[in-house]
């Protein structure tokens, strides 16, 4: 779709030289021709197989401009080989205001919620907690129902959402247990080699901010190498956590990788202790010809687990709970109960200082991920305890955000856009409270790649002038669809050197297209394929098969409550042969497999969707695991700290409160 303005506004167009007479002279042809054949604002684009989207600003008329490039390149042919009749089209317009600026591109804001589930927004059927703001969002925009995150976990979601890439593509997944960055100090992380959608609009001009969460590496060789900061993938500015929340930042609350990460790193201590002592006394008795070298190694590797398992004891909330300005650390450990009105300061100062634009602003929100802790204002005002009140605390601080974009006139030119990473947390507790999400009608949550509740998030979108209002689209689209939807309105490419699984949102999102560009979407838990979703576009149907699926403890429950969420092999999973089937589009709730009985098209389906499995596997290629268990140890090396290591603590925004 693009807006066509009132002739009588033709006269706002300013031309200021040869560049600005082609394009207006284009602009004119094409209203002519588009008022000639339809009636109202609002055109449905020609041909629009053959488009491509960019933001085309005159003054006071914004469009959204549709280039074809047949019908372009005959407009060109037609401007030079007759520039007299075009230019007597020019001289229409008040030769007293004759400027031009073909240069508009949209400002960028994107709230990414932690652990959210898209049970708990009024827009998305929830009426007993309060998010007026973010159902705003919907009112006034395009609301996504079948909206899928590519990882049911932070670190991979956060990589395939800013690379529009699946993480098994970049080496966000794992085999085992380690499914996401697991320290601050590890070396893994989003690689270098990967291109952000933030890298790109950088590069188009835009100022980019992320302020919140990072979750997606820090170090590689030293404690100061910054090969994996935000900074070295399109961020102008940085300010939050480059780690995530979790129990073990907050004093009161009961720990997450204490409990589990001590009993694991002490029993690896003693295993390498005995296995030293056991080869000392082999190289002293002759009984096995080893150099002293290989025993030395071996010790300082056991000692590594020594103090990784020593620095369970209390110091990971100084270690891991940090915050950071660009590269300065300014709080560690982080005073928690600050975080939110500290995030949403930084937030509306980025827009304050850039609201000239172009600008790329991501919230990533530390809501609501354990331990939820809120702020006094909110405390004890929701119906659903601790969990509740920091939903309506994250609903006012997006509320707070969009209040700025109002008050400075940005509204009409910025493209705003809420989501989740992934769904509810369903096992978070403290002690029989609970305090994760609800996923509504969706079956599963966190951590579970296949069950529609670990991985179907909000998707909310508002460009007023643009978007349709109040628009519903029950397609299948993705969060790595974020990737060229946005570069491509910013004027920008899409990398061709690599396979981008993403697909531009906009045609979608205006209505010049009716149906997704996915047809296939595929659901991995770390590096295992859960399950995968096909949507036949000729009769409507989205089925999905589950190829293992995780054993809930208690049976039945829908979660793992035997363990802090539920894992991806082994003996924590199901395997099914055949397939699980389900048909999304009668049974959403994924409560009935079908059955050769049921579904005439029951192995029809399976065959199909097997066969897309396959082509889908072939275009992967090996890369080096990012969450392996040699980049996913705590380093002392690359420990950042404030201070001299081991002492590493400071409070730089107790001054700036």
């Amino acid at each position: 779709m693009f807006l066509i303005p009132a002739l009588k506004d033709l006269a706002n167009i300013q031309i200021r030289n040869l560049k600005g007479i082609q394009a207006s002279c284009a602009l004119l042809r094409r209203t002519f021709l588009v008022l000639s054949h339809f009636q109202g604002p609002q055109v449905a684009c020609l041909e629009p197989h053959e488009s491509r989207y960019f933001s085309f600003s005159l003054e006071k008329i914004m469009i959204l401009h549709c280039s074809i490039s047949t019908t372009w390149q005959t407009l060109k042919e037609v401007m030079w080989r007759n520039p007299c009749s075009l230019l007597a089209l020019v001289l229409l317009l008040n030769p007293l205001e004759l400027q031009a600026s073909v240069s508009y591109k949209p400002n960028f804001v994107i709230f990414l919620a932690d652990d959210f589930g898209i049970g708990d927004l009024g827009c998305y059927g929830n009426d007993t907690i309060r998010t007026p703001n973010i159902d705003r969002l919907a009112e006034e925009g395009v609301k996504l129902t079948q909206h899928i995150s590519a990882a049911p976990v932070c670190s991979p979601s956060r990589a395939a959402f800013l690379t529009g890439r699946y993480p098994v593509r970049s080496g966000l997944d794992e085999r085992d247990r380690f499914r996401v960055i697991s320290w601050l100090a590890g070396s893994g992380g989003l690689p270098q080699n990967e291109t952000t959608f933030a890298k790109i609009l950088q590069n188009k001009g835009y100022t980019t901010g992320l302020i919140g969460k990072w979750h997606l590496g820090m170090n590689c060789q030293t404690r100061d190498d910054f090969c994996h900061h935000p900074l070295n993938h399109g961020f102008d500015y940085f300010y939050g956590m480059p780690f995530s929340l979790m129990g073990d930042c907050q004093i009161t609350y009961p720990p997450e990788k204490e409990m589990h990460q001590r009993i694991k790193l002490g029993s690896y201590t003693l295993l390498i202790a005995l296995a030293v002592l056991t080869l000392m006394a082999a190289k002293l008795t002759h009984l096995l010809p080893l150099s002293w070298k290989t025993i030395f190694s071996l010790a300082l590797f056991g000692f590594a687990f020594f103090i990784s398992w020593f620095s369970s004891y209390g110091f990971i909330r100084y270690w891991d709970c940090i915050v950071m300005r660009n590269y300065e650390i300014t709080e560690q450990p982080m005073k928690i109960e600050r975080a939110a009105s500290l995030v949403l300061r930084e937030a509306i100062s980025f827009i304050e200082r850039n609201k000239q634009g172009p600008f790329f602003l991501f919230v990533s929100f530390l809501h609501v991920h354990t331990p939820v802790v809120t702020t006094e204002r909110f405390r004890g005002k929701s119906r659903h305890g601790l969990y509740g009140d920091n939903v309506e605390e994250m609903d006012w601080m997006v509320g707070r955000i969009l209040d700025k974009l109002d008050k400075e006139n940005l509204k009409k030119s910025t493209l705003t856009y809420f989501t989740s990473d992934h769904g509810g947390h369903l096992e978070a507790r403290e002690g029989n409270a609970p305090r994760g999400g609800w996923n509504g009608i969706y079956k599963g949550g966190k951590a579970m790649a296949g069950w529609e509740g670990g991985i179907r998030v909000p998707g909310l979108f508002r460009w007023t002038g643009m978007l349709p209002e109040g628009k519903i689209i029950h397609e299948p689209t993705s969060l790595m669809d974020i990737f060229p939807t946005l570069v491509h309105l910013a004027g920008g490419t899409v990398p061709q050197d690599r396979i981008i699984d993403g697909r531009d949102l906009m045609p979608l999102l205006q209505g010049s297209v009716q149906h997704s560009e996915h047809e296939f979407l595929f659901h991995y838990c770390g590096m295992h394929l859960h399950a995968a979703r096909w949507h036949q576009k000729d009769s409507g149907n989205v089925w999905k098969v589950h190829y293992m699926t995780p054993i809930f403890h208690p049976e039945g429950s829908g979660g793992c409550y035997n363990i802090i969420f539920c894992q991806c092999s082994g003996k924590y999973v199901r395997q099914h042969d055949p397939p699980l089937l389900f048909d999304l589009s009668r049974d959403p709730s994924e409560a009935v497999p079908l059955s050769p009985d049921t579904e005439p098209l029951f192995h029809e389906v399976l065959k199909r969707i097997g066969r897309a499995v396959e082509e889908h596997r072939r275009t992967l290629t090996p890369v080096q695991s990012q969450l392996s268990f040699g980049h996913n140890i705590w380093k002392p090396w690359l420990q950042p700290c404030c201070g001299t290591f081991p002492f590493c603590w400071c409070d730089k925004e107790k001054e700036n409160l």
